[in-house]
This record gives C-alpha cells, sequence and structure tokens, in this order.
C-alpha cells in the first residue's frame, strides 16, 4: 500500500511471527508488520518488552538492603529514588515484583481511623499561614501538633515542634495528659531566641487554648495563627512529620514508660 515490500506471513504459530517481527523490525514500522503478520501492536510490544525484563535477582539484594535500611517503610517510589541516586536506572513494576517475590511489604498502610469532636479553641485569630509551607530561610515559623502514643495499654500524648524553615524538630516533649504545660515544656525546648520567632501556627485545640501561652507570646511579640476548625490539610506539615515518626519507629514497639 505505501510503496514498500514486507515479509509474507506463511506461518500460524505466534511465536513465529514473534521471531520474524524481531528480525525485522528495524527495517519496516511495527504498526506495518504487524498487519501483514495478523496479530496485534499491543500484544507484540508486550512480547517485545518481556524479553528484556530485568531478572528477580538482578538487584534484589540492593532493593533489600535499602528496604532494611528503611526501617521497612519504603515502598517502590522510594526505593527507586535511592536506586537513582546510585545511578541504578530500573521502572517500580521491576522494584515491586522483587518486593513481591521477596515478601517485602512496607509499614506503610492505608487504614483510616475516624476521630471524635471535642471541644476546640473558638479565638478569632485567623490563619496567617494560609499553606504556604514553603517559607524559606528569611522568616522563622513553628508549626505545632499533638499527636497520641500506645504506652502500657494507656494513651501518652507527643508535642512536636517543627521549624518551617529547614523542617527540622525545634522542640518536643511527652507526657500523660494532653495539657497546655505539654506545649510549654516543648517550646522552652527551642534553642534559638524565642524573639526572633515570627509565628506559632496550630490547629484549635483547647491545648494551645491558655492564658501561660498567650502572655508567652505577647512577651516575645510572637503572632500567633490558627487553621481552620476540622481541617487538617492546614497543618498538612505536622501530619506528615507524625506520619513518618509513627510508622517508622512507633509502629510495632510496645512501650512500658513515658521515658521509653
Amino acid at each position: 500500500m505505501d510503496g514498500k515490500r514486507y515479509p509474507k506471513a506463511g506461518c500460524t504459530d505466534n511465536g513465529t511471527k514473534i521471531k520474524i517481527l524481531k528480525a525485522n523490525q528495524h527495517r519496516y514500522a511495527v504498526a506495518a508488520l504487524c498487519r501483514c503478520l495478523g496479530i496485534s501492536r499491543h500484544y507484540a510490544y508486550y512480547q517485545c518488552k518481556t524479553t528484556k525484563r530485568k531478572s528477580i535477582a538482578h538487584y534484589a539484594d540492593k532493593i533489600l538492603t535499602i528496604f532494611k535500611r528503611s526501617y521497612q517503610s519504603y515502598g517502590s517510589r522510594r526505593i527507586r529514588f535511592a536506586l537513582q541516586q546510585a545511578s541504578i536506572s530500573v521502572s517500580r513494576r521491576y522494584i515491586a515484583r522483587v518486593m513481591k517475590s521477596l515478601s517485602l511489604v512496607s509499614k506503610y498502610t492505608i487504614k483510616r481511623y475516624r476521630g471524635y469532636q471535642t471541644a476546640s479553641n473558638s479565638s478569632v485569630t485567623a490563619n496567617h499561614l494560609q499553606r504556604k509551607f514553603d517559607v524559606g530561610s528569611k522568616q522563622q515559623i513553628i508549626v505545632a501538633d499533638l499527636t497520641y502514643i500506645r504506652v502500657n495499654h494507656c494513651w501518652n500524648y507527643l508535642c512536636v515542634l517543627l521549624n518551617l524553615s529547614n523542617r527540622q524538630i525545634a522542640g518536643y516533649s511527652v507526657g500523660q495528659h494532653k495539657t497546655a504545660d505539654l506545649v510549654m515544656c516543648a517550646l522552652s525546648q527551642i534553642k534559638q531566641p524565642l524573639s526572633s520567632l515570627h509565628l506559632f501556627y496550630s490547629d484549635r485545640g483547647k491545648e494551645f487554648d491558655n492564658q501561660l501561652l498567650d502572655k508567652c507570646f505577647n512577651t516575645f511579640n510572637i503572632q500567633r495563627s490558627l487553621s481552620k476548625k476540622g481541617c487538617p490539610y492546614d497543618n498538612a506539615v505536622a501530619k506528615a512529620t507524625f506520619k513518618s515518626i509513627k510508622t517508622e519507629f512507633v509502629k510495632g514497639e510496645k512501650f512500658m514508660t513515658t521515658e521509653e
């Protein structure tokens, strides 16, 4: 039809047709060869691709090492990124096949928990941050939040203060009660002068609604910022930090005391 001469399909075996296609794909278009041989392009491309697939054992040791080094938390995405850092280029599908063959399952799960409604801070303080988490190094903004950890069949609470400029934990405290004293204890651990802080951002939990905190912020001229009620996305950086902490270091561990 297009003036070219194509090889004739004188066989009915698909395996032989694929061999003919591979032998002639450097001379003719794959679409034209598929029409001549009477096979679909999807089947032809798949068969050509499967012959080039790496064996499971090719990078299995490296993938296993990265997985163990990540406290069994890395999935195919993060393992692929780690391999790219080592100048090894493989697909996520290959990594997933290797992980499946080695029975490697990331700690991260898709479980969801429904929380219960509690009293919240009804202050008229606005959300000055507005989810602008990339603040650079000029502004010193502290993001605060609390989470719970099971200790000897009881809940203990972890308060973390995160510095948005470098995404490092500036202070933290652990206690058996979810109170403003827990927040003050974490605030006292910040090594830099409190007068250098520009903004203190948190959700509307009652533990952040306290006269002692307000007096501290007024003394050091720190602006307050509160998220919208019932909107965890406004405090996404803190939630992501807790996800990493609880998945990689808390999950599977049994703590008997608060000190542990």
